[in-house]
């Protein structure tokens, strides 16, 4: 194996950290990584919002939440019925990915972008989590207010955003399905 492989092998969704901040040279590396992951016709489709305060991160958990609750629970995710649950799992830094909603490819290239987000978290020592779920904050009353405390450029929305820190949970490999592989020879 090379070392890119043994990072994506070793790479786990964490969803426990340590409360102490990465520092600037990890965060550097991690965001230059996010600029340099390939997007279609090299748009650059993205805007990264890098957040570390703790009041911030849970302001958006409690709209996302608050917006989950009003649905049917077989209509929400069941991680909201936990008490417990912290949409961000209290990690230290969470990078949120905005992009206007009209590039057809924006989705995409922001996915390839959180992905390259987190091998590079993972080659640095540190854990991820990528998050789908905030984007309930932002289908709420309150999502303009949110949208400009993230600096979101004119026009962007929520796409996905990814958790960061230094775990403090040991989970294990999930399993591999190779089912899910047809060869077209």
């Amino acid at each position: 194996m090379n070392q890119v492989l043994e990072t994506i092998a070793a790479r786990r969704s964490h969803r426990a950290y340590q409360p102490a901040q990465l520092t600037k040279e990890q965060l550097d590396a991690i965001l230059k990584a996010a600029l340099e992951a390939p997007s279609a016709l090299n748009k650059q489709p993205w805007h990264y919002s890098v957040v570390q305060n703790q009041e911030l991160l849970a302001q958006i958990h409690a709209a996302a939440k608050e917006n989950a609750m009003k649905r049917d629970a077989s209509q929400r995710s069941p991680r909201f019925n936990d008490e417990a649950f912290h949409i961000f799992y209290h990690a230290p830094t969470v990078i949120i990915l905005s992009a206007d909603p009209a590039n057809d490819y924006a989705k995409i290239d922001c996915g390839i972008a959180v992905q390259t987000m987190a091998l590079a978290a993972e080659s640095l020592g540190l854990g991820s989590v990528i998050l789908g779920l905030p984007k309930e904050a932002f289908m709420t009353e309150g999502a303009p207010e949110l949208r400009k405390k993230l600096c979101f450029p004119e026009g962007n929305d929520y796409v996905i955003a990814i958790a960061l820190g230094t775990p403090a949970d040991d989970k294990p490999a999930h399993d591999i399905g190779e089912d899910k592989i047809s060869m077209i020879l």
